[in-house]
């Protein structure tokens, strides 16, 4: 059986997000018991010229959810991104999940060939689906999803690349 647009998305994103927030609640912890303010490790960055943690969970959030919308043909969800503590952002990221886990796989066969456009200030996109999602969506999700794992591990939580993967699926 050929893998379906849903299977490669819908799943890969909840799992995913949900990896995210377990090593959240580890930072969480990490922090209360080192005595470092949160906010240190939710603003902290690799680079200067980086975006913080937060902005990391809130654009892979964006990523899953507007790829699964646009995919879809739904409504893209719209969060604000005013998340400053580790409760904001296990919020968004469940938030995110909930939205996911309401788009069906009927929603998204025949999604291959859909045409999707992204417009940003100084250029347009357009993408088939699977194009979009194989090429551009799941490279974007992985990058900033890997990005707030090294902030955090560059902050010394100590987390390996089993958290980062965390169980594989049943």
């Amino acid at each position: 059986m050929p893998l379906s647009m849903y299977q490669a998305s819908i799943p890969v994103f909840v799992r995913m997000l949900g990896n995210l927030s377990a090593i959240l609640h580890k930072a969480e912890a990490y922090a209360e018991a080192r005595k470092i303010a949160p906010a240190v490790l939710v603003n902290a960055r690799l680079a200067p010229d980086m975006l913080p943690l937060s902005s990391q969970i809130q654009i892979a959030s964006d990523t899953a959810k507007g790829c699964a919308a646009r995919l879809a043909g739904v409504e893209i969800p719209s969060y604000p991104d005013t998340e400053s503590s580790f409760a904001e952002l296990q919020e968004r990221i469940a938030k995110t999940v909930v939205f996911l886990e309401s788009i069906d796989a009927a929603q998204l066969d025949g999604s291959e060939e859909r045409p999707i456009t992204l417009s940003f200030p100084k250029m347009e996109l357009k993408f088939g689906g699977s194009e979009y999602l194989l090429g551009f969506v799941l490279p974007n999700f992985y990058f900033h999803l890997t990005t707030a794992y090294a902030i955090l591990r560059h902050n010394g939580l100590d987390i390996g690349k089993l958290d980062f993967l965390g169980k594989p699926p049943a």
